[in-house]
């Protein structure tokens, strides 16, 4: 039975993730407090990844019990400790002199700040897809692959890339429950030039990108829409949870069962 291993979330678009073991859905059906919070210029550019390679250098410890956050500056070796909603002002303050940007922190507790903003739901992959790809890249770590794709479930007791039957053809969804939750699969994820750079560092892996696509087409699981895949350079499932499942809990330990019988 496929059941839900880990669960992260990231408090702050593009800043470092927390494990934990339960998480509520939100009124807008997205995981409590993942990407809740983001950096956001005074031209409307919210920072990510892909804009602002510095943020790769930027160490985040969260107490969500508290709503705080204490940032780890690597280049300067300065640290700050914040509220994430009283001291608001005072982190983009912080983080404008560090990207030389004027930012302000900004907030959207209901459906955060997704990349995807038609499936904003928990994005998924399964442990033995991770430990599949570990094997295409032997000198990067489990932990640092996780890192790097920034998933938000990932699934145990199932084969590698067994999350390929939470979507199906063009303009479908795939309904499946997570313990009593109601989600929808909607799309393999369209990845960007995160993965491709140390976590740590924000330096790139050569031939990264290429070496997936590869390797991705040559695993692909029968049961994998392949018209969904206009190129190879996909991994881990987009979704969406209703509305209606506001308030309800996912949790480490939770069956994840399809409407069909799935792979």
């Amino acid at each position: 039975m496929p059941k839900v291993h880990a669960i992260v979330i990231y408090p702050i678009k593009a800043f470092d993730g927390v494990p934990v073991v339960s998480n509520e859905i939100t009124n807008g059906g997205a995981l409590k407090y993942d990407r809740s919070f983001a950096l956001r210029t005074k031209a409307g550019v919210l920072v990510n990844g892909k804009k602002f390679n510095r943020v790769h250098r930027v160490r985040t410890a969260y107490d969500l019990e508290n709503l705080t956050a204490k940032f780890h500056l690597t280049e300067t070796q300065k640290e700050y400790t914040f509220h994430l909603k009283d001291d608001a002002m005072l982190i983009g303050e912080v983080f404008s002199e560090y990207f030389s940007v004027t930012m302000s922190l900004v907030e959207n507790i209901d459906s955060g700040f997704p990349d995807d903003g038609e499936a904003w739901g928990p994005t998924i992959v399964s442990l033995a897809s991770l430990r599949e790809v570990n094997t295409w890249f032997p000198e990067l770590s489990l932990p640092e692959l996780i890192r790097r794709f920034r998933p938000n479930i990932i699934v145990d007791d199932v084969p590698a890339f067994w999350e390929d039957n939470l979507f199906g053809a063009e303009e479908t969804e795939t309904e499946f429950t997570i313990g009593d939750v109601q989600c929808r699969g909607v799309n393999p994820c369209q990845r960007c030039v995160v993965p491709t750079r140390d976590t740590l560092a924000g330096t790139v892996t050569d031939t990264f990108q290429k070496t997936f696509a590869t390797n991705r087409e040559r695993t692909l699981p029968e049961w994998s829409e392949r018209s969904r895949f206009n190129h190879y350079y996909r991994f881990c499932v987009n979704t969406r949870i209703a509305n209606s499942e506001a308030h309800k809990f996912i949790n480490v330990g939770d069956a994840i069962r399809l409407d069909d019988e799935g792979k």
